[in-house]
């Protein structure tokens, strides 16, 4: 007999329509295979290596924000507006976008609406993942260690190695995020001079736990319900460099990447998949699965 413990509350939704850019608040989405509609509907080309790129090779896209103008379906990506440091915007699908990122960025790039998996070129990492590209991309120090990646499966970490995001989507490696007002708090109390805010980890479901610590990482391995959706707990977020740049009104923080690579080994929150689709809202339990 199936035994449901409730361990916690979602209280905040987010969804990205581009890559690396801060999103939207929602109060309530409908998930799939695709995770929620629309979420990392466009990303950034850099036409120089001609791979999709996020923040971790172009940060200010930090800066960025970005909002649908009409709900997306995961079947149907519509353009979204994007809004700059300045205050000046753009749409998606304007002819001049390209032009206008690419002089933000001082890079010459292109934005791509997310394609069909069978359009593997377009997702095709050019640049061999190589130990010092791992490095950059994590913001690792000359004698840091490599974190482990062995924790992701197999199939997963194939994908990775071969492609920048996985295919078909602009994911880097599972559809939604979750993370828990504890793990913000532990963190928080080991470094109070940094803001510990969602902004900065761009989870999908921010979850108000009464638990203390980083009570995510008990879930991995676990079916949990939210909603009508069901997920299964995978792995902790490995997190990189982006933690550390200027978004929103937060300001760039080197101190918040160190207190996570020593207090909480580099993890924020947890990834997941998605099991059954569904609906979730603002206000749903959480809630594990026991058989």
């Amino acid at each position: 007999m199936t035994k449901l413990e409730i361990v916690g509350k979602v209280i905040e939704i987010w969804r990205y329509p581009v890559k690396s850019m801060r999103g939207e608040s929602l109060q309530t989405s409908h998930i799939d295979s695709l995770g929620l509609c629309g979420d990392r509907g466009w990303a950034v080309r850099d036409e120089e290596s001609r791979e999709i790129r996020g923040a971790k090779k172009f940060p200010a896209l930090m800066r960025c924000s970005s909002k649908y103008s009409v709900e997306p379906s995961n079947s149907n990506i519509p353009p979204a507006k994007i809004s700059f440091p300045d205050g000046s915007t753009i749409n998606s699908d304007s002819g001049m976008v390209n032009e206008r990122i690419s002089q933000y960025l001082e890079s010459e790039v292109s934005l791509f609406p997310r394609l069909p998996e069978s359009q593997e070129d377009h997702y095709r990492r050019k640049e061999e993942l190589s130990e010092p590209v791992i490095r950059q991309m994590l913001g690792l120090h000359k004698n840091e260690a490599i974190p482990d990646l062995s924790i992701f499966p197999d199939e997963v970490l194939q994908e990775i190695n071969e492609f920048s995001t996985m295919k078909g989507t602009y994911f880097d490696a599972y559809p939604i995020h979750l993370l828990t007002t504890s793990w913000l708090k532990e963190l928080k109390n080991h470094s109070p001079k940094s803001a510990f805010e969602t902004d900065r980890f761009r989870p999908n479901l921010l979850i108000e736990s009464d638990g203390s610590g980083l009570v995510e990482l008990a879930w991995c391995g676990d079916t949990i319900q939210i909603g009508t959706v069901k997920l299964n707990c995978e792995i902790p977020t490995i997190r990189c460099s982006m933690t550390t740049h200027e978004t929103g009104s937060l300001p760039r923080d080197i101190d918040v990447l160190k207190t996570i690579v020593k207090k909480t080994d580099r993890n924020v929150g947890v990834y997941a998949s998605i099991l059954s689709e569904g609906r979730v809202s603002v206000g749903d339990d959480v809630k594990i699965l026991h058989e």
